[in-house]
């Protein structure tokens, strides 16, 4: 079907000849038997009533004037005791129907007047039914077709505006989790800068009059350091979002993760904490990403899940890591309806060269697993 409206002009070609082809056929092989009139009406006619219809969508109503016309004329021009061919019938309808089914505004209604008159004076004036209910039929199986491609049409520009909208919606929110996260960066460095600015500054003076190279290079790393501190606030205003203040609550941490299971469980879902490994210092933009990936995940679980049981893996190794967040609940299938979560999710696990995996496991449930580097940590 979808290659017949792609390519609607040769499909209506095509039918176009077959039915003329139809015709002309009955036409030949009865004209003399049951056909009593002259082929030379015969023929013209259908020919006037068939090969037009390749234009049936492109100007339908145009179409069954055309074919109305012919109807007409090959009524008019036979004798009364002539009869049609039977085979014209499907060309009638198929113009009715077309004019119905392809046409807007008041076309629909005047194809449907010009073939009842058609009609009448095909069949006499003193027999309506015949008419209306053949060219009638016809015409209300197009406006019933036109109606529900016009709905499928709706549909299909809505999924469409649905789409972009929830890609747009995609792009704002990792858009926002990236100013979260450089609003926390911000933080962060500033703290370590500052202390590398306070400890230069601290040397410098313990050196006094001793070592005046030295003490010019202590002077120069205070000098940069407060540029850059002062740089990095310019920055955090652009980022910030208007009257928004900063943040006095401390850095997040895994090592508030118990506070932070604590109130998934006050809202009622049973939630198990587990910690593998031997506790890492982590560098603080990894802490804080882990520490906010976990926050979304059972932040998701409380929106999603219903009612669950849900379990917190903290695994440190080696070189890396790892947060998983596992629930047994009934929540969306492919992650669809957990909101933007997890595109922060996976801004913040790009941003620190890890990898984030999040779906359905096996058991039913729904789970969230990063793996972040542990990078060069701060003691």
């Amino acid at each position: 079907m979808r290659t017949l409206r792609e390519h609607a002009f040769a499909s209506d070609t095509a039918l176009a000849s077959l039915i003329a082809a139809f015709v002309l056929l009955d036409v030949v092989s009865l004209n003399g038997d049951y056909l009593t009139g002259s082929r030379w009406v015969y023929v013209p006619a259908a020919v006037f009533m068939t090969l037009p219809l390749a234009w049936r969508r492109r100007t339908p109503l145009l179409v069954l004037l055309v074919v109305m016309g012919a109807l007409v004329a090959q009524s008019l021009l036979l004798p009364s005791s002539a009869p049609s061919p039977d085979s014209e019938l499907v060309a009638w309808l198929v113009a009715v129907y077309s004019v119905s089914a392809h046409s807007a505004r008041r076309r629909p209604y005047v194809g449907a007047a010009a073939s009842l008159v058609a009609g009448e004076v095909w069949i006499g004036f003193d027999d309506l039914f015949l008419p209306i209910v053949a060219f009638g039929g016809a015409w209300v199986a197009g406006r019933l077709v036109q109606k529900r491609q016009l709905y499928a049409t709706a549909l299909e520009e809505r999924a469409r505006v649905l789409e972009r909208e929830q890609a747009a919606n995609a792009r704002i929110a990792a858009a926002e989790e990236r100013v979260r996260i450089a609003r926390e960066l911000h933080d962060v460095v500033g703290h370590s800068v500052s202390v590398m600015v306070v400890q230069a500054g601290a040397e410098r003076l313990a050196l006094g009059q001793e070592r005046p190279s030295t003490r010019e290079a202590l002077l120069a790393i205070e000098r940069t350091g407060r540029e850059a501190i002062a740089e990095m606030s310019r920055l955090l205003g652009l980022l910030r979002r208007e009257n928004e203040e900063l943040s006095l609550a401390p850095r997040p941490s895994l090592a508030d993760v118990e506070a932070l299971v604590q109130t998934i469980r006050d809202v009622g879902i049973p939630v198990d904490l587990v910690v593998e490994g031997e506790r890492a210092a982590l560098t603080p933009g990894v802490d804080v990403s882990a520490y906010r990936i976990l926050q979304e995940a059972l932040t998701n679980v409380v929106k999603h899940a219903g009612h669950a049981r849900a379990s917190v893996v903290i695994r440190y190794g080696a070189r890396s890591v790892e947060v998983e967040v596992a629930d047994d609940g009934q929540g969306p299938v492919d992650g669809n309806g957990l909101g933007y979560g997890l595109a922060g999710m996976r801004e913040r696990v790009e941003l620190h060269g890890g990898t984030l995996d999040a779906g359905r496991d096996s058991a039913g449930g729904f789970r969230v697993r990063a793996e972040l580097p542990l990078g060069a940590a701060t003691h």
